[in-house]
């Protein structure tokens, strides 16, 4: 269905978003300890990782992930982004389909 990818990609925001934190929180961090801390499979860490890193939010580092310079502002305007998320989630309610098929 068409929102089953809006629903998968929203579930990859929120994978990313947990690895973000545990980042943020726990620096260097590395791969396996983000799996046992998380819960979350390593080949979906590891993909996170790389999301993170190519946004510029994260950087490799030799005993693990550190957050960067980025990080900071990202996460100041990250409440502000979430909120207009669910402003568009809202909005679909508003778009009626009466069902009928002509």
């Amino acid at each position: 269905m068409v929102t089953d990818k809006v629903n998968r990609e929203l579930e990859m925001l929120k994978r990313h978003l947990i690895i973000l934190k545990y980042v943020v929180e726990n620096e260097p961090i590395g791969i396996l300890k983000l799996a046992e801390e998380t819960g979350i499979p390593s080949h979906k860490v590891r993909y996170s990782l790389r999301v993170l890193e190519q946004e510029g939010l994260i950087a490799a580092s030799a005993p693990g992930a550190v957050t960067t310079e980025r990080t900071e502002s990202f996460l100041k305007d990250l409440d502000f982004s979430i909120d207009q998320i669910q402003e568009t989630i809202r909005g679909l309610k508003e778009v009626k389909v009466d069902g009928r098929i002509s």
